[in-house]
């Protein structure tokens, strides 16, 4: 069903939330973030030791930064997202390296996949955004095998893109019910949701966003990032300069640069959850 009820007594419809984040994330143009995030995906390979052969799944994989790390480990990789274009340019990326990767659009709460049929299955801060967390993590329990290992990298809610999320929340309201995406980055959420799991690891990491200044940071996201180029394109011109404003003092306050420039770390969490 994709209408659940909460004990709050409201009802979540999860068919038109996903098909609103679908809309999002296929707007702006999100590789041109994603490309910078590619270490991330290097290093939650290097996390999981993944073996030669091995069969990989990468859930929600936007432009495939996950997707092309496993297979330069000489992997078997499925690289799946719900926006097909996204998917695309994953697949130009693949082409480009001559990397060998297999490509599906998949819904990551219902994937299209037997039982068992991965060896491991990741997700670089994509299954984090899907709506229904329970769901989402028992469909990643269900297409790994037994032993196998699912590694995620995820966004920390006190983490400056846990606080690009409040902020905008602040200014442009979530569906009713929905819960925040950066709750995949704490230990409590990750280890109920994957409570039937032999293990969960998590290790706090960092990533450093590099760009010219606060304004060009908020350039980029503003015209590229999805939910942010989503959410300026919902206000009016006053709302779209108090959002620009609010994001300004955010990313001044983060920034850990000492030379006129943007750096910002950013914390998120590298799960490992190995399946009994």
């Amino acid at each position: 069903m994709s209408i659940v009820q909460f004990a709050t007594g409201q009802p979540v419809d999860y068919a038109a939330i996903k098909q609103r984040q679908q809309a999002a994330w296929a707007s702006g143009d999100y590789a041109v973030v994603g490309t910078t995030l590619q270490i991330v995906g290097e290093h939650l390979c290097e996390a999981l030791d993944l073996m030669p052969g091995s069969r990989v799944l990468d859930v929600a994989a936007g432009n495939g930064n996950a997707s092309l790390a496993a297979a330069r480990r000489f992997t078997d990789v499925v690289s799946t997202d719900y926006v097909q274009s996204l998917l695309d340019r994953g697949r130009a990326r693949a082409a480009a390296e001559n990397l060998s990767v297999s490509f599906a659009v998949a819904d990551a709460e219902a994937m299209p996949f037997a039982d068992g049929s991965f060896d491991y299955v990741l997700s670089t801060f994509g299954v984090m955004f899907a709506p229904h967390h329970e769901q989402a993590a028992a469909e990643l329990l269900r297409v790994v095998r037994s032993g196998g290992r699912i590694g995620l990298a995820n966004w920390t809610p006190a983490s400056f893109v846990g606080q690009v999320f409040e902020t905008l929340v602040s200014h442009v309201a979530p569906p009713a019910g929905i819960r925040s995406p950066a709750l995949w980055g704490e230990r409590g959420h990750l280890e109920t949701l994957f409570a039937t799991a032999h293990t969960v690891e998590i290790a706090e990491r960092r990533f450093n966003f590099r760009y010219r200044s606060a304004a060009h940071f908020i350039e980029v996201f503003r015209t590229y990032y999805g939910p942010v180029h989503k959410a300026f394109l919902s206000l009016d011109p006053a709302g779209r300069t108090a959002l620009s404003r609010d994001l300004t003092v955010l990313a001044e306050r983060f920034n850990a640069a000492t030379n006129g420039t943007l750096r910002i770390p950013s914390t998120y969490a590298e799960v490992i959850v190995t399946k009994g």
